[in-house]
């Protein structure tokens, strides 16, 4: 995250709630947050970090604007279940259809790029920059994260590894987005 998306603090967070899930190794936050913020500066030396987004119109606290996060909050649990189930349930079918891993890996890699073809748009392939920011310009299809889940899924039941993580941010910036 740190070196990707110009995240460092949430890079450290995040790899400390990874390694132990529900336990927070505090002695961890020191060494993970010197690591992020080195691999962060070497990476911004290197390559443009992060996107460059304006958050605007951030209401003031009331119940209102708090119940519409709560309402995101369980819309997105629920899609963040059924990508794992997506995720679990492709991988098993593509080795079930595909024994060989090779053949597996060309196959996948063969769909992604048709249906990347089909709808005229790289759109969803990779990091989905462009769907993020389209999401903060208010001009992304309503479906553009059901497309991201299904290729992320397809993508990594093929062989290829990564990616778990940008279909949910696309995803919460799609419903963020109401």
């Amino acid at each position: 995250f740190s070196a990707v998306f110009g995240t460092p603090l949430t890079a450290a967070i995040f790899s400390i709630e990874v390694v132990s899930v529900g336990i927070m190794q505090y002695s961890a936050l020191l060494p993970c947050i010197i690591s992020a913020l080195i691999a962060h500066g070497i990476a911004g030396r290197f390559i443009r970090q992060g996107l460059d987004l304006a958050v605007t119109g951030i209401p003031a606290f009331s119940i209102g604007p708090a119940l519409h996060v709560a309402i995101l909050a369980v819309i997105c649990a629920v899609l963040s279940m059924v990508f794992c189930i997506l995720l679990h349930q492709s991988g098993r079918l593509c080795r079930r259809i595909f024994k060989n891993p090779f053949v597996r890996v060309i196959a996948g890699g063969l769909i992604v790029v048709g249906v990347s073809l089909l709808f005229g748009s790289r759109d969803y392939n990779g990091l989905s920059e462009g769907l993020l920011v389209q999401c903060f310009t208010g001009t992304v299809p309503s479906c553009a994260f059901i497309l991201k889940m299904i290729l992320t899924a397809l993508t990594l039941a093929a062989g290829y590894k990564g990616g778990e993580i940008v279909p949910s941010l696309v995803v919460g910036a799609r419903f963020g987005n109401w």
